[in-house]
């Protein structure tokens, strides 16, 4: 008997189509020592009882799709690899990633795929693993990772196999039962009064870029200035580079909404998706960092005291019970240009260093899909004392990302410098 797709898993499906990839991308820089292909094959074959939805594909597709047992997976097609005729430098593997990025997953295989590509400039292999989103989001994706790729210390045990036990709707309190509705309601739902540099029409192609900033640095920094958290920063740090990309491209500097995806899991839950979010303003017409930075964290604190992201993820719940269509048209209001520019997310990673085969795992740089009006999306996700951003844009849209990547290492440097610490080091991929 098949595992049904949750409404999130089925709508995720669903906005697949010729310009857009259902999947989200993990690159993952090894250092010297990386394993081979064989080697990988055999080490991720051998832990995937710890995660049995990695050999789970979709049935019945065009109907009710479910999750069932792949009878006939072969770890040959989903643990690939691909041998540059000369070294990759940051540019040249952002558009390695591209080119595999832009790839549909095989509907008729589990929908996932690792390649290792290389080799790098001054040594060392990428791994770049494929995962459709509507399989995991990106806490599960590190959860996965953390299951068949982290080597695992000798007393760590094994990771125990995820189930699919019975949703239950979260009950609310009488607290968060009692805030202001209106509130709510003109904070999520009031679109932008200003078209965002992002609404065009996207096609196919992609470019990717990466940066990397350090997170404790930046941790403190965030504290000690504003009395914000990472989060905070993170989406402080895209304020001020978006704005010095508009800069350069000598657009018009206004404030511009993001939305940044929230997930509702835990560790007890299954894999699949129960995500939500909010939407904030992002000042770029603020030219000081600290200020910025305070404005952001007043923003999030509002949404977080106000619990937003539950809040919609039950208003979506409850219109689906009384009206899939009407929960349709609100969903669709919510993904319209005007309702945010583009997407940023934050995922933590593993806390401590960890090694793939022994290879040290240097860098972990998400990559999202982006969509249609919205032809720019970032990624964050942190390994050990390293932030790394990942940003995907529309070809056609952005021909210019690697002026945004670097506009984030100077904008998370200037946060830092900020708050009288020394200036981060950073190390692009």
């Amino acid at each position: 008997m098949g595992v049904p797709l949750t409404a999130e898993d089925r709508a995720i499906l669903e906005l697949e189509g010729p310009t857009v990839v259902g999947h989200t991308c993990k690159v993952i820089r090894l250092g010297p020592g990386a394993p081979t292909v064989a080697e990988l094959r055999e080490a991720v074959e051998r832990r995937l009882g710890d995660a049995p939805r990695l050999t789970w594909r979709l049935d019945r597709p065009s109907t009710d799709p479910e999750w069932c047992a792949d009878t006939t997976f072969d770890i040959r097609a989903h643990v690939c690899g691909s041998t540059a005729t000369s070294e990759l430098d940051g540019i040249a593997l952002g558009a390695e990633v591209a080119r595999l990025f832009e790839q549909h997953l095989d509907r008729r295989r589990p929908l996932w795929r690792m390649d290792l590509v290389g080799p790098l400039v001054g040594g060392g292999t990428a791994l770049v693993w494929r995962l459709h989103h509507a399989l995991a989001d990106g806490t599960t994706a590190m959860r996965l990772a953390r299951a068949v790729l982290w080597d695992r210390l000798p007393d760590q045990p094994h990771a125990v196999p995820t189930s699919v036990p019975e949703r239950h709707a979260q009950s609310s309190d009488d607290a968060r039962r009692r805030h202001h509705l209106a509130g709510f309601l003109e904070r999520e739902f009031i679109p932008s009064l200003r078209r965002s540099p992002f609404d065009v029409p996207i096609g196919p192609d992609r470019v990717i870029a990466f940066a990397m900033t350090s997170l404790p640095q930046l941790r403190s920094a965030a504290r000690s200035l504003a009395g914000a958290t990472v989060n905070d920063a993170v989406l402080a740090v895209m304020a001020g580079a978006l704005r010095a990309w508009m800069l350069h491209r000598h657009g018009p500097i206004h404030a511009v909404r993001v939305k940044v995806p929230v997930s509702l899991q835990n560790e007890s839950e299954p894999t699949g998706n129960r995500d939500s979010f909010f939407c904030v303003s992002l000042p770029l017409d603020e030219p000081d960092p600290r200020a910025r930075l305070a404005a952001v964290r007043s923003e999030t604190a509002l949404r977080k005291s106000c619990h937003d992201a539950q809040e919609m993820a039950e208003l979506l719940d409850r219109l689906g019970r009384v009206s899939p269509r009407l929960q349709r048209w609100c969903s669709e209001l919510q993904s319209a240009p005007r309702a945010f520019a583009l997407n940023v997310s934050n995922v933590p990673g593993p806390r401590t260093d960890v090694t793939v085969l022994g290879a040290a795992v240097e860098t972990i740089h998400s990559i999202a899909e982006v969509g249609e009006r919205h032809a720019l999306r970032a990624a964050v996700v942190s390994v050990a004392d390293r932030l790394c951003f990942g940003l995907c844009a529309d070809r056609t849209v952005i021909d210019d990302l690697d002026v945004l990547a670097g506009a984030i290492e100077h904008e998370a440097a200037a946060v830092i410098a900020a708050a009288g610490h020394p200036a981060a080091s950073t190390r692009r991929s």
